[in-house]
Protein backbone atom coordinates (compact mmCIF):
# COMPACT_ATOMS: atom_id res chain seq x y z
CA UNK A 1 0.00 0.00 0.00
CA UNK A 2 1.23 3.32 -0.72
CA UNK A 3 0.84 6.41 1.56
CA UNK A 4 -1.20 9.41 1.04
CA UNK A 5 2.44 11.42 0.29
CA UNK A 6 3.53 8.33 -2.15
CA UNK A 7 0.19 8.77 -4.34
CA UNK A 8 0.27 12.58 -3.98
CA UNK A 9 4.17 13.02 -5.28
CA UNK A 10 3.58 10.16 -8.13
CA UNK A 11 0.49 12.14 -9.51
CA UNK A 12 2.54 14.70 -9.60
CA UNK A 13 5.35 13.12 -11.70
CA UNK A 14 2.71 11.91 -13.84
CA UNK A 15 1.56 15.20 -15.25
CA UNK A 16 4.73 16.67 -15.21
CA UNK A 17 6.37 18.12 -17.97
CA UNK A 18 10.27 17.24 -19.08
CA UNK A 19 12.43 18.79 -21.13
CA UNK A 20 13.43 16.68 -23.60
CA UNK A 21 17.22 18.23 -24.48
CA UNK A 22 17.64 18.49 -20.50
CA UNK A 23 17.71 14.17 -20.76
CA UNK A 24 20.91 13.87 -23.34
CA UNK A 25 23.83 12.92 -22.09
CA UNK A 26 21.81 11.00 -18.99
CA UNK A 27 23.40 7.86 -17.96
CA UNK A 28 21.68 4.67 -18.56
CA UNK A 29 21.73 1.71 -15.90
CA UNK A 30 20.76 -1.98 -17.10
CA UNK A 31 20.17 -4.28 -14.60
CA UNK A 32 23.25 -5.29 -13.87
CA UNK A 33 25.49 -1.91 -14.67
CA UNK A 34 25.96 0.93 -16.90
CA UNK A 35 25.51 0.90 -20.70
CA UNK A 36 26.00 4.19 -21.75
CA UNK A 37 23.97 7.68 -22.07
CA UNK A 38 21.04 9.23 -23.89
CA UNK A 39 22.06 10.33 -27.01
CA UNK A 40 18.62 10.52 -29.13
CA UNK A 41 15.14 9.84 -28.59
CA UNK A 42 13.01 8.69 -32.10
CA UNK A 43 9.31 9.57 -32.33
CA UNK A 44 6.06 9.44 -34.18
CA UNK A 45 5.54 12.25 -35.71
CA UNK A 46 1.62 11.13 -36.02
CA UNK A 47 1.01 10.56 -32.23
CA UNK A 48 4.09 12.24 -30.94
CA UNK A 49 4.96 9.29 -29.22
CA UNK A 50 8.67 8.43 -28.11
CA UNK A 51 9.01 4.76 -29.85
CA UNK A 52 12.64 4.77 -29.16
CA UNK A 53 15.40 6.29 -26.84
CA UNK A 54 18.60 5.67 -28.71
CA UNK A 55 21.89 4.98 -26.39
CA UNK A 56 25.19 5.70 -27.13
CA UNK A 57 27.00 2.80 -25.50
CA UNK A 58 30.64 4.68 -25.59
CA UNK A 59 33.42 2.01 -24.88
CA UNK A 60 31.37 -0.82 -23.71
CA UNK A 61 30.19 -1.87 -27.34
CA UNK A 62 32.75 0.43 -29.69
CA UNK A 63 30.31 3.36 -29.47
CA UNK A 64 27.62 1.32 -30.54
CA UNK A 65 24.28 2.79 -30.97
CA UNK A 66 21.36 0.84 -29.94
CA UNK A 67 17.20 1.40 -28.94
CA UNK A 68 15.48 1.18 -26.01
CA UNK A 69 12.35 1.05 -25.97
CA UNK A 70 9.52 2.75 -23.14
CA UNK A 71 8.87 -0.49 -22.39
CA UNK A 72 12.06 -1.23 -20.76
CA UNK A 73 12.17 2.43 -19.25
CA UNK A 74 8.78 2.67 -17.04
CA UNK A 75 8.96 6.54 -16.00
CA UNK A 76 10.68 9.72 -16.39
CA UNK A 77 11.30 11.18 -13.16
CA UNK A 78 11.78 15.18 -12.64
CA UNK A 79 15.00 14.89 -10.74
CA UNK A 80 16.70 11.76 -11.92
CA UNK A 81 20.50 11.68 -12.77
CA UNK A 82 20.46 7.76 -14.03
CA UNK A 83 17.64 6.39 -16.43
CA UNK A 84 17.46 2.96 -14.98
CA UNK A 85 16.82 0.10 -18.26
CA UNK A 86 14.96 -3.11 -17.29
CA UNK A 87 17.33 -5.36 -19.32
CA UNK A 88 20.40 -6.85 -18.61
CA UNK A 89 23.87 -5.75 -20.62
CA UNK A 90 23.79 -8.94 -22.31
CA UNK A 91 20.23 -8.41 -23.39
CA UNK A 92 21.22 -4.86 -25.02
CA UNK A 93 24.50 -6.46 -26.49
CA UNK A 94 22.89 -8.50 -28.48
CA UNK A 95 20.10 -6.95 -30.01
CA UNK A 96 19.77 -5.47 -33.38
CA UNK A 97 22.05 -2.83 -34.93
CA UNK A 98 20.96 0.51 -35.69
CA UNK A 99 22.93 2.79 -39.02
CA UNK A 100 21.99 6.62 -37.24
CA UNK A 101 22.59 7.58 -40.85
CA UNK A 102 20.03 5.42 -42.08
CA UNK A 103 15.71 5.77 -40.97
CA UNK A 104 15.04 2.57 -38.97
CA UNK A 105 13.00 0.59 -41.16
CA UNK A 106 9.61 -0.98 -40.47
CA UNK A 107 11.56 -4.88 -40.95
CA UNK A 108 14.25 -3.92 -38.04
CA UNK A 109 10.97 -2.38 -35.72
CA UNK A 110 9.84 -6.19 -36.04
CA UNK A 111 13.37 -8.07 -35.48
CA UNK A 112 13.43 -5.13 -32.46
CA UNK A 113 9.73 -6.35 -31.32
CA UNK A 114 10.58 -10.27 -31.72
CA UNK A 115 13.93 -9.96 -29.95
CA UNK A 116 12.37 -8.21 -27.04
CA UNK A 117 9.12 -9.81 -26.94
CA UNK A 118 7.40 -6.74 -26.99
CA UNK A 119 4.44 -6.07 -28.62
CA UNK A 120 4.25 -5.14 -32.64
CA UNK A 121 3.77 -2.03 -33.08
CA UNK A 122 1.16 -1.47 -36.09
CA UNK A 123 -0.35 2.12 -37.51
CA UNK A 124 -3.54 0.77 -36.79
CA UNK A 125 -3.43 -0.03 -32.87
CA UNK A 126 -2.44 2.84 -30.25
CA UNK A 127 1.44 2.54 -29.69
CA UNK A 128 1.31 1.04 -26.06
CA UNK A 129 -1.63 -1.43 -27.01
CA UNK A 130 -5.04 -0.81 -24.61
CA UNK A 131 -2.75 0.48 -21.66
CA UNK A 132 -1.83 4.65 -21.59
CA UNK A 133 1.38 3.88 -20.63
CA UNK A 134 4.60 1.00 -21.79
CA UNK A 135 3.67 -2.15 -20.29
CA UNK A 136 4.32 -5.97 -22.32
CA UNK A 137 0.95 -6.93 -23.63
CA UNK A 138 0.52 -9.46 -25.71
CA UNK A 139 0.83 -8.17 -29.56
CA UNK A 140 -2.04 -7.25 -31.45
CA UNK A 141 -3.21 -9.45 -34.72
CA UNK A 142 -0.75 -8.36 -37.58
CA UNK A 143 -1.96 -5.41 -40.10
CA UNK A 144 -3.20 -6.87 -43.42
CA UNK A 145 -1.04 -5.85 -46.19
CA UNK A 146 1.94 -4.10 -44.11
CA UNK A 147 4.91 -3.17 -45.72
CA UNK A 148 8.72 -3.58 -45.00
CA UNK A 149 9.62 -0.34 -46.05
CA UNK A 150 10.81 2.67 -44.13
CA UNK A 151 8.84 4.48 -42.16
CA UNK A 152 8.17 7.93 -42.94
CA UNK A 153 6.66 8.67 -39.61
CA UNK A 154 10.03 8.26 -37.60
CA UNK A 155 12.05 10.61 -36.64
CA UNK A 156 14.82 11.92 -34.09
CA UNK A 157 14.23 15.05 -31.66
CA UNK A 158 17.77 16.04 -32.28
CA UNK A 159 17.57 16.72 -35.86
CA UNK A 160 14.46 18.44 -35.68
CA UNK A 161 15.62 21.22 -33.08
CA UNK A 162 16.46 23.90 -35.58
CA UNK A 163 13.61 23.68 -37.65
CA UNK A 164 11.67 26.88 -38.78
CA UNK A 165 7.87 27.15 -37.51
CA UNK A 166 5.44 28.41 -39.38
CA UNK A 167 2.36 29.73 -38.23
CA UNK A 168 -0.58 29.57 -40.97
CA UNK A 169 0.01 33.69 -41.28
CA UNK A 170 4.23 33.56 -41.20
CA UNK A 171 7.37 32.50 -39.84
CA UNK A 172 7.10 32.15 -35.94
CA UNK A 173 10.74 31.17 -34.94
CA UNK A 174 12.42 27.51 -34.58
CA UNK A 175 12.35 24.69 -33.05
CA UNK A 176 14.59 24.51 -29.55
CA UNK A 177 12.75 21.86 -27.52
CA UNK A 178 10.06 19.25 -26.85
CA UNK A 179 8.13 19.11 -23.33
CA UNK A 180 7.75 15.27 -22.64
CA UNK A 181 5.18 13.64 -20.83
CA UNK A 182 6.74 11.48 -17.70
CA UNK A 183 4.06 8.85 -18.16
CA UNK A 184 3.18 7.99 -21.27
CA UNK A 185 6.40 9.44 -23.19
CA UNK A 186 4.48 11.40 -25.05
CA UNK A 187 5.78 14.96 -26.96
CA UNK A 188 3.13 17.60 -25.14
CA UNK A 189 4.34 20.87 -26.31
CA UNK A 190 6.67 21.98 -28.77
CA UNK A 191 8.86 25.28 -27.21
CA UNK A 192 9.98 27.51 -30.07
CA UNK A 193 12.49 30.31 -29.89
CA UNK A 194 10.69 33.63 -31.70
CA UNK A 195 13.36 35.64 -31.81
CA UNK A 196 12.85 39.56 -32.15
CA UNK A 197 9.38 38.45 -33.47
CA UNK A 198 8.03 37.97 -30.02
CA UNK A 199 10.38 39.79 -28.03
CA UNK A 200 12.61 37.05 -27.96
CA UNK A 201 10.19 35.59 -25.87
CA UNK A 202 10.19 31.15 -26.24
CA UNK A 203 6.67 29.90 -27.05
CA UNK A 204 4.92 26.71 -26.33
CA UNK A 205 3.06 25.36 -28.56
CA UNK A 206 0.92 21.86 -28.09
CA UNK A 207 1.97 19.23 -30.27
CA UNK A 208 -1.83 18.73 -30.97
CA UNK A 209 -1.47 22.05 -32.85
CA UNK A 210 1.17 20.83 -35.18
CA UNK A 211 -0.88 19.98 -39.22
CA UNK A 212 2.87 18.57 -40.15
CA UNK A 213 6.60 18.62 -40.27
CA UNK A 214 8.32 18.68 -43.99
CA UNK A 215 11.60 17.31 -43.69
CA UNK A 216 12.23 18.55 -47.56
CA UNK A 217 11.88 22.23 -46.33
CA UNK A 218 13.25 21.77 -42.22
CA UNK A 219 9.75 23.24 -41.00
CA UNK A 220 7.01 22.50 -38.56
CA UNK A 221 3.49 23.83 -39.77
CA UNK A 222 1.30 24.71 -37.14
CA UNK A 223 -2.70 24.83 -38.17
CA UNK A 224 -3.20 28.63 -35.82
CA UNK A 225 -2.40 32.21 -36.76
CA UNK A 226 0.50 33.95 -35.01
CA UNK A 227 -2.04 36.24 -33.49
CA UNK A 228 -3.69 33.07 -31.55
CA UNK A 229 -0.31 31.83 -30.68
CA UNK A 230 0.63 34.56 -29.00
CA UNK A 231 -2.63 34.88 -26.90
CA UNK A 232 -2.25 31.76 -25.70
CA UNK A 233 1.13 32.15 -24.95
CA UNK A 234 0.07 35.70 -22.74
CA UNK A 235 -2.28 33.45 -21.27
CA UNK A 236 0.19 30.57 -20.07
CA UNK A 237 2.68 33.18 -18.74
Amino acid sequence: MHSQAERSFNEKEDIMLHSIQQRYGEKLRATDGEIGHVKDFYFDDKTWTIRYLVADTGGWLSGRQVLISPHALGHLYHNGKVLLVNLTREQIEKSPSIDEHKPVSRQHEEEYHRYYGYPYYAETWPLWGLATYPIVAPPPPAAAGKTHGVDSHLRSTRVVKGYKVKASDGAIGEVADFLISGRNWVLREMLVESGHWYSGKGIQIPTENISRISYNESTVYVDAAKAAIIGVAQVAA
